[in-house]
């Protein structure tokens, strides 16, 4: 993808990849500090992304070398959205460790910016990660969500994923518990010309 990004107010979403993003100085070098900022409120929130507790920016910035470094290894990919040069949300997969399941991948986080929620960020970062994966020739990709996460499951289900297990008052938040829901987009059913099936 081709995009070039200037000083002007458009109020476009841009969604970036790790080429894009890396080879524009300014942006690269705001990068882990506009996502922690990002990743932080959510979770400050009460967002569904894996910690209790808002990460600090050396988690975030640690992370995201983690990341960035699996895409140039082939193993991950990274999808950034801009509106007006101003990161508003980040998603990756990463390629599964295990020799066995090497052919797969799991989306392991998605976040917007709480300012830019209803404008269709989620959407375009989202189909932008599965375009990615699906030329990487991933399989199966797979993701996580808690269940009371109704708008990211609705979300997933619009854009081909079905849920395929759960398990019940898994994830802990203090005394609060929840389910854990797992959903799938299988991308063989895809070249066999089948449709994957609707478990939700």
């Amino acid at each position: 993808m081709e995009t070039a990004m200037t000083s002007g107010g458009s109020g476009e979403t841009v969604i970036l990849d790790v080429r894009e993003l890396t080879s524009d100085p300014d942006l690269r070098a705001r990068f882990a500090e506009s996502a922690h900022r990002i990743l932080a409120d959510l979770v400050r929130g009460g967002a569904a992304l894996g910690w209790v507790e808002p990460p600090s920016p050396g988690e975030v910035a640690e992370l995201l070398d983690h990341v960035v470094s699996a895409v140039h290894a082939g193993d991950g990919g990274l999808r950034a959205a801009y509106v007006d040069r101003g990161l508003v949300g980040l998603g990756y997969w990463l390629r599964y460790a295990r020799p066995t399941h090497r052919p797969h991948a799991d989306l392991e986080k998605l976040a917007v910016d709480a300012a830019a929620h209803g404008r269709g960020v989620g959407r375009a970062l989202t189909a932008a990660v599965i375009a990615d994966a699906r030329r990487a020739g991933i399989e199966v990709l797979t993701l996580d969500a808690r269940a009371d996460n109704s708008n990211a499951l609705h979300l997933y289900r619009s854009l081909g994923f079905s849920e395929y297990g759960r398990l019940p008052d898994f994830v802990a938040v203090g005394t609060r518990r929840y389910d854990k829901v797992f959903y799938m987009l299988d991308f063989r059913q895809e070249a066999d010309g089948r449709q994957p099936a609707d478990h939700a």
